[in-house]
C-alpha cells in the first residue's frame, strides 16, 4: 500500500481555508414551552428553513464563506423569561435575533438588544409600542395593532353590521392593546356602535362561565376577544355550550389552523372572523404557496401562523449583512433600516420607526373546520 504525502505548506492552505469560514449566529426566540409551544415550534421551523436554505447558498461575505448557526432560546411567554434569555442571546455575541413572538415578551426585551446593539427584527409582534421606544435596532414584519386592530373594528360594524359589542381581552401587552384598537376602530366608524361589556381573563385561564354569564345577559351581536388561540378556543367552545350566538372577532393571535380543535368545529363554523397581520395577492401568493408546500413536506405538517414571516425575517437580516458586506450589527444596522427585501409574504421595506411599510392584514373565516381566506385589506 502507498501513502501520498501532501506536502505541509499545502496542507496549513487547506487548514486556513477551512478555518476562513465566518460563524455568524442569529439568536431565535419564541414560546416553545406554555399554552403558546405550537405557535412557538411553527416560528422555529421557519427559522431553521431559512438557516439551511441560506448555508445551501454557500454565501460568502466580505469575500469569505460564512455559515449560519441558529441559537434557540424559549420564552415560555412569559416577560421575566424573555429579558433572561435576551441578556443570554447578548452574552453569546449574536449577530441579530428574530423574535420574540409575544408582544409582552419582546417588548422588554427590545431594551436589553438595543443597549447591546443587536437588530432585533420580530416576525409576530403587533403591540404598537414596540416600535415606539425610540430603538434604530427594533423592527417588525407584521402589521401593528393600530393598523389590525382598528381595521378590524371598522369592519365588524361596517361590513358585518355590528351595533352592540362585548370585549373580552386576556390582559397580555398583545391582548389589550389589540382590543383597544378594536374599540377605536368601530367608534371611529360608527359613533353611535353600543360596547355594552368589557370583561377581561388571563392568558391561562380555561374557565370563561362567570364573565360569558355577564355578556349573555348584555345580548351582544359580537363579542371581540384579545388574546391567543389556546385561550380564544376554549372560550369560543364555552360561549356555543351557554348558547350565546354573537358572531366572533379576533386577531392573528387566535387565527390559527389549530382554532377548531380548541373549539369544536361546531362552535369556529359560521361565527368566527379573525384577522392574520399580513397577506399577499396576485403574483406575491405564488411564493407564499411554494413556502407552504415546502413546509409541509419538510416538517409533515402544515403552517400554523407566523412560520413564513419569521423565514422572511430572517432572510431580509441575511440580505442586510450581504449588502452592507459584514454580519457586524453598527455595520449591517445602517442597511436594515433601508433594506428593500421580496420576500416570500411580500415586499419587505421599514418606515422609520421600524414598522414595516405598507402592512397588509389577510381575514379569515372557518368552514367545516378549514380556516378560510376571506380577502387581504391594504
Amino acid at each position: 500500500m502507498q501513502f501520498k504525502f501532501i506536502p505541509l505548506a499545502i496542507a496549513l492552505a487547506f487548514a486556513g481555508s477551512a478555518g476562513a469560514q465566518e460563524i455568524i449566529k442569529i439568536g431565535h426566540v419564541a414560546p416553545v414551552s406554555g399554552p403558546s409551544a405550537h405557535l412557538g415550534k411553527d416560528n422555529e421551523n421557519g427559522a431553521k428553513m431559512a438557516i439551511e436554505e441560506l448555508n445551501a447558498k454557500g454565501i460568502k461575505i466580505d469575500g469569505k464563506p460564512v455559515k449560519f448557526v441558529l441559537q434557540l432560546e424559549d420564552d415560555g411567554g412569559d416577560p421575566k423569561q424573555g429579558t433572561a434569555v435576551a441578556q443570554k442571546l447578548v452574552d453569546a455575541k449574536v449577530n441579530g435575533v428574530i423574535g420574540h413572538l409575544n408582544s409582552g415578551t419582546s417588548i422588554p426585551a427590545s431594551k436589553i438588544y438595543y443597549d447591546a446593539g443587536i437588530p432585533q427584527i420580530s416576525p409576530a409582534t403587533t403591540q404598537t409600542k414596540y416600535t415606539q421606544q425610540g430603538f434604530n435596532s427594533t423592527f417588525r414584519v407584521v402589521a401593528n395593532d393600530a393598523k389590525l386592530g382598528g381595521a378590524l373594528g371598522g369592519y365588524a360594524v361596517g361590513k358585518m353590521g355590528a351595533t352592540k359589542i362585548a370585549v373580552i381581552d386576556d390582559r397580555t401587552a398583545y391582548g389589550q392593546g389589540v382590543a383597544e384598537e378594536f374599540v377605536k376602530g368601530a367608534k371611529k366608524a360608527q359613533p353611535g356602535v353600543q360596547i355594552v361589556a368589557k370583561e377581561f381573563t388571563t392568558d391561562k385561564a380555561t374557565d370563561f362561565n362567570a364573565i360569558l354569564t355577564t355578556i349573555r345577559g348584555k345580548n351582544p351581536d359580537l363579542v371581540f376577544f384579545g388574546g391567543m388561540d389556546s385561550v380564544g378556543g376554549p372560550l369560543l367552545r364555552q360561549m356555543k355550550a351557554l348558547g350565546i350566538k354573537a358572531k366572533f372577532v379576533s386577531g392573528d393571535g387566535t387565527c390559527t389552523e389549530s382554532l377548531p380543535k380548541l373549539a369544536g368545529v361546531a362552535a369556529v363554523t359560521g361565527t368566527v372572523t379573525c384577522a392574520e397581520a399580513g397577506g399577499v395577492t396576485g403574483d406575491e401568493q405564488k411564493a407564499m404557496d411554494d413556502f407552504s408546500a415546502r413546509y409541509q413536506k419538510k416538517y409533515n405538517d402544515n403552517v400554523k401562523l407566523y412560520a413564513p414571516y419569521v423565514y422572511d425575517a430572517v432572510m431580509t437580516m441575511a440580505a442586510a449583512m450581504q449588502q452592507a458586506n459584514s454580519a457586524q450589527p453598527a455595520k449591517y444596522l445602517p442597511v436594515l433600516q433601508k433594506i428593500k427585501y421580496q420576500g416570500v409574504t411580500g415586499l419587505i421595506s421599514f418606515d422609520a420607526k421600524g414598522d414595516i411599510k405598507d402592512g397588509s392584514l389577510t381575514l379569515f373565516n372557518y368552514n367545516d373546520g378549514k380556516k378560510t381566506k376571506q380577502e387581504v385589506i391594504k
